[in-house]
């Protein structure tokens, strides 16, 4: 369950008319957050921005899972935005220990500077030049003046 605080935040977010995916940053940076204050680990950076995305979805963010995502991946984008839509919030208690166990034996690096800038630098060179100036502008268009 997301905390209260970055409920608010994508509430925010989405009153001030940003993305989709700015509201759903939210939720991955709590999921950051907690990965370095030891509250879990994740194998991955990658493993770790797909839980909080999945949070997001399930606190209701109209996400789509992009186009070059597997069938897998979209199939459970799908399952989480059904699950936002059902109402039922809580995980079963079983499931809740047996998850947060696992990601307890995982490593701590995935949340770190170099990890996040290593990720990010290489999900922007699978980006054309056009698509990164686009959301550059729009960014801009609702950056607070």
């Amino acid at each position: 369950m997301p905390e209260k605080e970055t409920l608010e935040r994508a509430r925010k977010d989405k009153r001030e008319g940003k993305s989709p995916s700015t509201q759903a940053g939210e939720f991955v940076r709590e999921e950051m957050e907690h990965i370095r204050e030891g509250k879990h680990g994740a194998r991955s950076t990658k493993q770790a921005i797909a839980i909080g995305l999945s949070k997001a979805r399930r606190a209701g963010v109209e996400l789509p899972p992009s186009q070059s995502s597997s069938d897998e991946t979209k199939e459970q984008a799908r399952r989480d935005m059904r699950k936002a839509k059902s109402g039922k919030k809580t995980t079963s208690s079983k499931r809740s220990r047996a998850t947060r166990k696992a990601l307890k034996r995982e490593g701590h690096g995935a949340a770190s500077k170099r990890a996040l800038s290593r990720q990010a630098r290489s999900a922007a060179k699978r980006r054309s030049a056009a698509s990164r100036s686009r959301s550059a502008r729009k960014a801009a268009a609702t950056r607070k003046k």
